[in-house]
């Protein structure tokens, strides 16, 4: 891929800087991990028995934790370490949740903590075909990103996406101890599962709902335990709560995971001429609220998304 920067009408070529260290990677991402993957920083080089964690993070969104590990060169298997460091995890909850608290002094429970939506993110210049091949599966708790380095005082991060609608439980059922202990508690949600046993009417809402946002630019659907994330790259624009007779839609005003929600500035507020949506709060967060019955409400309900999907 060839960068220019334009001065009028004029192009020049804007360089590859080439990270000398892993450690380079390591000081830029730590230092702006709520930017870069929406995850909390909490700890460097976090060691837990025989393993050393290159940066510990947590995510407020699915209160879970992520682990970041940074790499340069190709010999390493993303599979055996991801895994390997995943069961570490859970083997040895208490220890994460200790080293949680202290680096941050809060008092973070062990009831809190969504173990399933556990996560690896590997980060580096550059991952083989068979680095990405070994994570071509649809349920892997893993992402890997390429980070580049430009002249301009740029930097540059892709994500490599799975293609496939394959199962990696069923590659390696009975096969491989650690993948099928980790399997269990660690879930990638998928949308099979998220609309299983959802009757036909909200099946349909949804499959609307996603043709009318699938040429939004950067636009992403998570699937949870228990609802759906749509994302605009690493914030959450709005969340869907699948019920038993509507889908209960979720846009965020403001959130202050401290507990004082009222003193928030700067709230998100949304023009809504018809009152679809009603406000909701608790002391962490406010809300606009909707319950979706029917496709007929589709068309106004996607302008109302649009309007958080527009803010910088």
């Amino acid at each position: 891929m060839d960068v220019y920067s334009i001065k009028k009408n004029s192009i020049n070529p804007i360089e590859l800087i080439p990270f000398g260290k892993e450690r380079e990677i390591q000081d830029l991402v730590e230092g702006n991990t709520e930017t870069l993957f929406g995850v909390e920083f909490v700890s460097s080089e976090f060691k837990i028995e025989e393993f050393r964690i290159d940066s510990l993070c947590f995510n407020n969104e699915t209160n879970s934790f992520t682990i970041i590990e940074y790499k340069k060169g190709s010999s390493y298997s993303v599979i055996d370490q991801g895994y390997s460091y995943l069961s570490k995890m859970l083997n040895n909850k208490d220890s994460f949740i200790v080293e949680y608290n202290e680096k941050l002094n809060k008092s973070l429970k062990r009831d809190q903590i969504d173990w399933s939506q556990s996560t690896i993110i590997f980060v580096s210049p550059s991952f083989n075909t068979y680095q990405k091949n070994s994570v071509n599966f649809q349920d892997i708790p893993f992402e890997l990103w390429e980070i580049k380095r430009f002249t301009n005082n740029t930097i540059v991060l892709n994500q490599h996406m799975s293609q496939s609608n394959e199962s990696i439980k069923k590659v390696v059922s009975g096969k491989d101890n650690i993948i099928d202990s980790v399997s269990k508690e660690v879930i990638v949600y998928t949308k099979d599962e998220f609309t299983k046993g959802m009757n036909n009417n909200l099946v349909e809402i949804l499959n609307g709902l996603e043709d009318r946002l699938s040429d939004w630019d950067d636009i992403k659907f998570k699937y949870k335990k228990n609802y759906l994330g749509i994302w605009k790259n690493k914030k959450v624009i709005i969340y869907i709560d699948k019920q038993k007779d509507n889908l209960r839609t979720t846009i965020v005003r403001g959130v202050h995971f401290g507990g004082k929600v009222k003193e928030l500035k700067n709230l998100f507020n949304l023009d809504d001429p018809k009152k679809m949506f009603s406000k909701w709060e608790n002391k962490y967060k406010k809300l606009y609220r909707h319950k979706l019955t029917s496709t007929k409400d589709l068309d106004y309900f996607v302008l109302m998304v649009k309007q958080k999907y527009e803010i910088k």
